[in-house]
């Protein structure tokens, strides 16, 4: 069977990408779709380069008529690192490829050939870099959580509304056939009635007990900081932080408790209690 050469506009890939890594590989562009770009290419940007970062790139990277070509993150190992992957890929693949990265994403979102940009920075950097990417043109795929506070979500909701962007959210466990046959399950009244539901969001923040630390001569900590309004020390997870506290729930709480929601298995009050 000769290989089909599949063509993905922005909407379908952002979309297909959502529905899971897998999925945008799998999964071929309907007839008609067409790239916007002249010879089919959908040129990406990454902006974080952690290890969620190169779990996607190995996704994004093999999508038929996608070429990435940048890259941003405040810490130089991470930028090399980037660089290798991508070119040890293109030249396995026989294909030139010219990728340049960045330590401030404003530099790569002012570049007018990128199309789409991946985003997967710490949270508290989500609605602040998403908003950018959107006012710069770029269609988005966010990692989750969205946004870190409920009127980063509303601003962002707003400016993608206004500027016309495509944004995606990356939960893939919504794409995941063994929740999705589970919710199915429920929904369809399988299970009987169902009156209560537990979800597990991870265990409680353990006590900050690390030695002090220098920061790395090749990492931007000002920039990693972004808008936290304090200081944090190198090694401090925000989980670990009292005044950041929820990020437990809004991470891990939107596997557990966003399945329930998915589900509907009880009529939304809107109180959700959360039992430490």
């Amino acid at each position: 069977m000769k290989d089909q050469k599949v063509t993905w506009s922005r909407r379908r890939f952002i979309g297909s990408s959502v529905a899971g890594i897998a999925g945008a590989l799998l999964i071929p562009a309907a007839s008609g779709c067409k790239s916007t770009k002249p010879n089919g290419d959908i040129r990406l940007g990454f902006i974080g380069m952690g290890r969620q970062s190169m779990f996607l790139l190995d996704g994004f990277i093999k999508v038929p008529g996608v070429q990435v070509i940048a890259g941003c993150d405040v810490y130089g190992i991470k930028r090399k690192r980037f660089e290798k992957r991508v070119t040890a890929f293109y030249a396995k693949a026989g294909k030139e490829a010219k990728v340049e990265t960045y330590e401030k994403f404003e530099d790569l979102l002012a570049r007018p050939d990128i199309d789409a940009v991946v985003i997967a920075v710490p949270d508290h950097s989500h609605a602040r870099i998403a908003i950018a990417a959107c006012k710069a043109g770029k269609d988005v795929y966010l990692e989750k959580p969205m946004t870190f506070t409920i009127k980063e979500g509303q601003e962002l909701k707003k400016v993608v509304r206004e500027t016309g962007r495509i944004l995606g959210i990356g939960s893939q466990q919504r794409s995941d056939p063994n929740f999705q046959h589970a919710v199915k399950l429920v929904q369809d009244g399988a299970l009987g009635k169902i009156t209560l539901v537990n979800a597990y969001v991870g265990a409680p923040p353990t006590p900050y007990n690390l030695p002090e630390e220098p920061v790395p001569a090749d990492l931007n900590w000002d920039l990693w900081l972004g808008s936290l309004p304090m200081p944090v020390h190198l090694i401090m997870s925000l989980i670990l932080l009292y005044p950041l506290i929820l990020k437990r729930m809004k991470k891990s709480g939107e596997h557990g408790a966003g399945t329930r929601r998915w589900a509907e298995v009880l009529q939304p009050t809107g109180v959700l209690t959360c039992l430490t």
